[in-house]
């Protein structure tokens, strides 16, 4: 595991299982230059959560770059601003991924969920 970088599984109430692994991530507002500050956010299949303080509309289209914090796979997305809350972050849908990445996220969420499981402590072993 990457340092500094903590693997959460997410996925009460969710459509896809997220988790909170990926590192080196660039989020670029297409026809902006300005370079746009993020916390590491939530991944799914879908799309992610974005930890921003900066407010984008829904509709905006995103170019996202990022490595998945476990295997290292290199990830290239547009991505479409779905929600935004202000000063919390933006939710977006991948609207151009591969399918390897795709894989790439269902395996790295597999992993890390198998991982969790493993790390939990039997209830009465307290």
């Amino acid at each position: 595991m990457t340092q500094g970088h903590d693997v959460k599984v997410h996925s009460a109430q969710r459509m896809a299982p997220r988790i909170s692994a990926i590192r080196d991530l660039s989020v670029d507002y297409e026809g902006y230059s300005e370079e746009i500050v993020t916390r590491p956010p939530d991944i799914s299949t879908r799309g992610m959560f974005i930890n921003t303080s900066r407010v984008f509309p829904e509709g905006a289209v995103l170019n996202v770059h990022f490595h998945l914090a476990l295997s290292g796979f290199e990830i290239r997305s547009r991505a479409e601003v779905r929600y935004c809350l202000a000063g919390v972050g933006v939710g977006v849908e991948f609207i151009e991924i591969s399918p390897d990445a795709v894989e790439a996220i269902t395996k790295e969420i597999e992993f890390a969920s198998r991982q969790s499981g493993a790390n939990r402590v039997p209830a009465g072993k307290l």
